[in-house]
């Protein structure tokens, strides 16, 4: 299988890499995003915001997501499901993308 990289996107960190494999003669692309950046400015927007902070109100910065994350996410359904969101926003697993604490 040959990779090489098909498409660079600097301002988002994104890289596609376009995959083929003589064998049964498919290719892919794939999509990768360096989310380094995007994750530390989440810990600092989490770490500054206070707890007891007030949630009233219909619109609060939660969290900032990776667009190749984003896409994943709409791909599965999850995005256009709020509960199904929220229960993503909440887990554990994805609090490096949350900027905000307590619960959605």
């Amino acid at each position: 299988m040959s990779k090489k990289v098909f498409d660079y996107a600097p301002e988002f960190g994104i890289t596609r890499y376009w995959h083929y494999d003589e064998s049964n003669d498919k290719a892919t692309i794939e999509e990768v995003q360096d989310h380094s950046t995007i994750v530390e400015v989440n810990k600092n927007r989490f770490n500054q915001m206070d707890e007891r902070a007030n949630w009233k109100g219909d619109m609060h910065h939660v969290a900032t997501i990776p667009l190749v994350i984003l896409q994943d996410l709409k791909m599965k359904g999850i995005l256009d499901d709020k509960v199904a969101f929220k229960k993503w926003l909440n887990d554990p697993e994805n609090r490096f993308f949350r900027t905000r604490p307590g619960k959605v």
